[in-house]
Order: structure tokens, then C-alpha cells, then sequence
């Protein structure tokens, strides 16, 4: 824990226990994908389906005939946060060509997908015509699960380490004093560009490509995003697949903005 307080993640080593529960999710995630229901997923001229609560799995994380989620990754996240109960995960799809512009994005967005892997904390989605952001999911942690083989240089989540420090204390310091019942009211855009442009300053970039049966929990104010997809990388006819978990804390923005 001590390491994950310092560097804002960590990630697990193969265990059979998720493995297995892999092996139970991801026929149901491919079956989302192909789902015509969720054609809308599908962006960034087909090479990222977005997935969000694409797999139709219960509270405690059981998918078809799986037992709930379990092993070591959730034994730490349950040890560290308790138990919350998880929503549909979701089913992040990457393939060959990533990044391309996404529907109506501008130049400007498109640039910053490309060059800064559009690196974000999650929650915060621009609002109105001016892009404002507020805390809008104040999401408890970060579980990534991959669900396929593909090679390390194969659009891999990036973080950047030490980021949720900046951030956190950024956040804090824009909620500082407001009620609790009207934080997730407060516009944050500028202070957290600006704790943004800070971390790209001073924090390492981290390319974090993990395999079936590994998993990794980012801090919730931990800034990251995806690589593009390598001239290089290879990955079966899945794409490179991961299922992620995001509930949002009980408390909601006056349980994010703490510092744990």
C-alpha cells in the first residue's frame, strides 16, 4: 500500500482466480462488441469501441456463470477502500490505427489524443458548448482488467506517476470551502489544466501493458490514458481488450476529493 500511496498505482501478477473469471467474461465482452445496440461505441474511425457498461455483469462482478470477481486485485482494493458494489463494467476495445480523430472532435482535441495520449481523470467530462468540467463521477478507484492477448506496445494504458498528488491537492484546493451538497456544482477547468500542465512537467510517463490473469488499480486523481497503437504491435482478431471498473464512491465528490 505504501508504494501505491507514493506512485498512485500498482499492478498484480497473474493470478488463476482472475484468470479464470476471464475466461467467463470475455465471450460475454465480445458478444457486446457485435452488439448492434452499441454500434455508437464504436468511434475513432473503428479503432476504439468506448464500451462504457458494455458487460453485463452484477454488483459482485459475476458474469455468466462466473463467481464473483476475486483474487488478489480486488482483495487490495477491498482492503484499502471496502466494499462497493460494481456497476456494468466497462469493455475498452483498441485496434490498428488508434488514434483517429473521434466524432466531432476538433483539430485541437485530436492533437492532444495523438501527442498526450488524451490524458485524463476520470469523472471530470466536458459540459456545454464551453467544455467546462466538473466532478461529474466521482469514481472511488481504477480497475483494469485485460481480457486478450496483444503485445505491449499495443495502444497500453499510460499513466503518469506521481500525478495524483498535483491533482488531488488541485481539486482540493477549488472545492476548498464549498458545501458538500453543491461540489459537484464547481467549475474545476482551470485549476486542473493547470495541475495538467504541471504533472506533464515534472511526472514520468508510464506505459503499463498488462496480459490476461494480470490487473492493475490506478488512484482515482492519477492522470493517464492510452498509447497509440505502435506500427509494431499486434494483437488477435479481439484488438486489444480490457475490461475496466470504476464504481463511484458512497460518499461522492466529498468522499473523492480526500486524499486516500
Amino acid at each position: 500500500m505504501k508504494d501505491f500511496d507514493v506512485r498512485g498505482w500498482v499492478k498484480f501478477p497473474y493470478d488463476p482466480v482472475l484468470a479464470a473469471w476471464v475466461g467467463h467474461a470475455l465471450p460475454a465482452a465480445r458478444a457486446s462488441v457485435t452488439d448492434p445496440a452499441h454500434a455508437d461505441w464504436l468511434d475513432c474511425d473503428g479503432t476504439w469501441f468506448i464500451g462504457v457498461d458494455a458487460l453485463p455483469n452484477d454488483a459482485q462482478g459475476r458474469v455468466g456463470r462466473s463467481g464473483p470477481l476475486a483474487g488478489t486485485a480486488m482483495s487490495f482494493i477491498a482492503g484499502r477502500y471496502g466494499q462497493l458494489p460494481l456497476h456494468k463494467g466497462q469493455v475498452s476495445v483498441m485496434h490498428p490505427g488508434y488514434p483517429r480523430p473521434r466524432r466531432g472532435e476538433n483539430e485541437a482535441a485530436a492533437r492532444y489524443r495523438r501527442n498526450r495520449d488524451a490524458a485524463h481523470v476520470d469523472g471530470l467530462r466536458p459540459m456545454g458548448p464551453d467544455r467546462r468540467r466538473r466532478v461529474d463521477e466521482p469514481h472511488a478507484w481504477i480497475l483494469g482488467i485485460p481480457l486478450t492477448e496483444a503485445s505491449p506496445d499495443a495502444s497500453p494504458m499510460v499513466l503518469w506517476e506521481g500525478s495524483h498528488h498535483i491533482l488531488g491537492a488541485a481539486f482540493r484546493r477549488a472545492l476548498a470551502g464549498t458545501p458538500q451538497e453543491r461540489l459537484h456544482e464547481i467549475d474545476i477547468t482551470d485549476i486542473y489544466q493547470s495541475a495538467r500542465r504541471e504533472v506533464f512537467e515534472t511526472c514520468p510517463r508510464i506505459e503499463l501493458p498488462a496480459k490476461p490473469g494480470e490487473a492493475y488499480v490506478l488512484h482515482r486523481h492519477c492522470l493517464h490514458g492510452v498509447a497509440p497503437w505502435a506500427d509494431t504491435a499486434n494483437a488477435g482478431p479481439d484488438g486489444r481488450m480490457i475490461a475496466y471498473f470504476r464504481p463511484e464512491c458512497a460518499g461522492g465528490v466529498a468522499d473523492w476529493i480526500e486524499s486516500s
